[in-house]
């Protein structure tokens, strides 16, 4: 009697936990959901843990080469694009986050695609309980571990496919010892015994060897269950990705079934039953047959699990570029062109808080001039990464935006090469030298964006060879938009660039800027008057004030 009030008393204690499991699973959605209501549109506030970044990049690597065209590392990182790809990450899976990355990467020369993208996302934008619906099922699929899920499936080829062979016959031996002790105990109870240690003592390197690899099954199951789900929403634009991920998901079905076997039931957190589930595991290796099972249709479907990946990870791009648009001020969708040109009215950075606004139209190239820290190199970046979005995520950071397709390059924030004992003028002359061969190849006209060209060498011979090259980025397959001190090659280059400029007021012990384009060349200085700010000697800025005004007179240094 007291043997049936335990076990009762436990069985009700076990209904008890899992039922608080399922009350605490239902509150923390409707939290999440709540959450999701109120925040959309709000800046981004998510944290990147050391290597995150690394890992998010990994599907773009793999696949870059695919593409027609995609953002260079050097472009990527003058325009501090990471930051950009930051501020609109508003993603929940893995899949999400490694895509969008990869969109920002690989513009996209075909204004249809664009402008199909656009549609979706504008539809969820304007549906709110469908976009909400779809980011609680993306939120359910969710990241990957400490690599992307694109390098885990790779990582399943450095698995051997081991054979099931004596963990089956140890089963089977267990199996004929329980028969078996009806007819001879003492016998066949002391084989389960025996037979049950050595599979409890096996378990453990066994389930060592395969439970870096469980991260990926597990990511690949909550893929497969979010198809069941989205096939169940009722309103949405992805027709054509519903009907390739239902096929994936019919083609991918043996690797599914019986899966329970390794999981459990997960779908509830605080489930007791999973704790008994893991003593059966041990002692009849249930999870280490199944998972080799698995691993099986995994490497046979590797091509169909990574489409899978793909669609998911750009559906809920979608939503995240909606959401990022919801963030900003003001925006615009693109103007595309045939005609070589770029402008926009009211033109904007996306990272900086407060911008200067400017209006520029160019057909021709630009060559900025002005004083340090006027706004010369802000402005060649906003227009470089609102190029960049324009031709990824069909949005600018403007009041219009117009332009012709580009690949964009520059050469802009370059550092000395200590690895490959590299000075800073051999970075740059090759940073500059792949701009140069880019625009002679076939493929869409190349936009540069070229910051103190050539300042890493003496000035007679940047001011000749910065004349050529920038006469090279000139032309039927390129326009560049370049900035420099040298005010010489504003007079050099007249008849090939358009000459703009940015200024400052100096005050008595301040400068100030206003960050506004202007046309013409800089006629201001400041880097002596700065030095009187900084309290040099009066000395120092009268002999230094007096070789530059004999040089602008005579053309000789004195």
């Amino acid at each position: 009697m007291e043997y049936i009030v335990f076990f009762i008393s436990f069985f009700f204690c076990i209904i008890i936990l899992y039922i608080i499991g399922l009350v605490d699973e239902k509150r923390t959605k409707k939290f999440f959901k709540k959450r999701l209501e109120t925040n959309y549109g709000k800046t981004s506030d998510k944290e990147y843990v050391d290597g995150r970044l690394a890992t998010i990049t990994s599907y773009y690597k793999k696949t870059k080469q695919e593409t027609d065209f995609f953002i260079d590392d050097i472009t990527w990182n003058d325009l501090d694009m990471d930051r950009v790809y930051q501020s609109m990450d508003f993603t929940f899976s893995a899949a999400g986050e490694e895509v969008l990355y990869k969109t920002l990467r690989c513009p996209v020369m075909n204004e249809a695609i664009l402008k199909e993208r656009d549609k979706k996302i504008e539809y969820f934008r304007n549906h709110k309980e469908s976009r909400i619906e779809l980011q609680m099922l993306f939120a359910e699929v969710g990241r990957t571990g400490k690599y992307s899920i694109v390098d885990y499936i790779d990582y399943l080829n450095d698995l051997k496919q081991e054979k099931m062979t004596q963990h089956i016959l140890v089963l089977a031996g267990m199996g004929l010892s329980l028969v078996g002790m009806f007819f001879y105990p003492p016998v066949c109870l002391s084989i389960f015994v025996i037979l049950l240690v050595s599979n409890i003592l096996a378990y453990f390197p066994a389930q060592k060897q395969i439970s870096p690899y469980i991260t990926t099954f597990a990511y690949l199951l909550r893929v497969i269950k979010s198809i069941d789900k989205l096939q169940k929403c009722k309103d949405t634009v992805f027709t054509q990705e519903m009907e390739e991920l239902k096929k994936l998901k019919k083609e991918t079905k043996a690797f599914a079934k019986g899966a329970f076997l390794i999981f459990g039931n997960k779908a509830v957190k605080s489930n007791p039953l999973e704790v008994l589930m893991d003593y059966v595991k041990m002692c009849f290796h249930i999870d280490i047959i199944k998972f080799y099972s698995m691993l099986k249709e995994a490497k046979k479907h590797k091509q169909d699990f990574i489409r899978m990946f793909e669609i998911i990870g750009s559906m809920e791009t979608i939503l995240s570029i909606g959401a990022y648009r919801e963030s900003l001020d003001y925006f615009c969708k693109p103007d595309f062109t045939k005609n070589m040109q770029i402008g926009g009215a009211e033109v904007y950075h996306p990272l900086i808080e407060n911008p200067v606004v400017n209006s520029f139209c160019e057909k021709k190239g630009m060559l900025l001039t002005g004083s340090n820290a006027s706004g010369k190199s802000t402005f060649l970046k906003t227009v470089a990464i609102n190029a960049i979005l324009a031709q990824t995520i069909y949005t600018c950071m403007a009041k219009s935006f117009t332009l012709c397709n580009f690949r964009v390059y520059t050469s802009m924030a370059l550092r000395d090469d200590l690895a490959n004992q590299e000075s800073y003028f051999i970075v740059e002359i090759k940073a500059l030298k792949r701009v140069i061969d880019a625009a002679s190849k076939d493929g869409a006209p190349v936009l540069c964006f070229v910051d103190e060209v050539l300042r890493g060498t003496n000035t007679v011979e940047r001011i000749a060879a910065s004349t050529e090259i920038l006469q090279s980025l000139l032309g039927k397959g390129s326009m560049c938009f370049a900035a420099t001190h040298d005010i010489e090659l504003t007079r050099l280059l007249e008849e090939k660039y358009h000459n703009y400029h940015f200024e400052e007021t100096i005050l008595e012990d301040d400068i100030k800027f206003n960050y506004k384009l202007k046309e013409g060349r800089a006629t201001t200085r400041n880097a002596i008057k700065l030095l009187g700010i900084l309290k040099y000697e009066d000395e120092i800025i009268k002999r230094a004030e007096h070789r530059a005004e004999e040089f602008v007179k005579t053309g000789n240094w004195v």
